[in-house]
């Protein structure tokens, strides 16, 4: 996956993108090749043809969390995605729709803090008091970089994953065909496009996975 890593607020810098036969996503400021297509404001990168591991989206706008959440959690969020060899980007997408950056969010089944971790998973992932930003960060970072390594980087399983379970994703080999799981992934990766789309880069250079 190409991806520039930029700040985190939203902006209208022109983004091209695709998604390979496999599921990775590739996303660049510039068409680098004619695989690169442009990636309209609040929509949602679909695959070039219909594989089994692929499923079409539909289009979702961006969630932007508070603009003063955002800023309490940017550096924390960075130094965490730093350690674990992740985009910040993606990190931001998956808070900004789990919890909004609320810290103190629960979920009506019991998933808390900011990366909205159930307990049996932040303790698998050693997460014990997830209402602390830090360790709910830390146990989300871990899990994602699991699911990641799992999925073989293909993003939308990965993110699908982390909503639905890892069982739920190996059971269908696709993103699972349940409507809150499909919108979810489609939310994320709309957010996570938009924030890398920002034009004002803040955390260096490019990553490649």
């Amino acid at each position: 996956m190409t991806a520039t890593v930029a700040a985190f607020q939203p902006a209208m810098a022109a983004m091209y993108g695709y998604i390979d036969n496999d599921g990775r996503v590739h996303i660049s400021s510039s068409k680098l090749d004619p695989r690169y297509q442009p990636i309209p404001p609040g929509q949602t990168l679909q695959p070039a043809k219909k594989t089994p591991s692929l499923v079409a989206l539909k289009p979702a706008k961006p969630v932007e969390a508070h603009p003063a959440r955002v800023g309490r959690y940017r550096d924390l969020v960075e130094q965490v995605a730093d350690k674990y060899d992740l985009n910040p980007d993606l990190m931001h997408a998956i808070i900004s729709v789990e919890s909004g950056y609320n810290p103190k969010a629960v979920s009506n089944r019991g998933a808390r803090g900011l990366m909205q971790l159930m307990p049996a998973t932040g303790k698998r992932f050693g997460g014990r008091q997830l209402s602390d930003p830090r360790q709910n960060l830390e146990a989300g970072a871990r899990y994602l970089a699991y699911l990641l390594d799992k999925f073989d980087n293909r993003l939308t399983l990965a993110i699908a994953a982390y909503n639905a379970g890892e069982g739920a994703v190996q059971r269908y080999g696709t993103v699972p065909p349940y409507k809150e799981t499909r919108n979810y992934v489609a939310k994320v990766m709309a957010t996570y496009v938009a924030a890398s789309s920002d034009d004002t880069p803040s955390l260096g250079s490019s990553m490649s996975s």
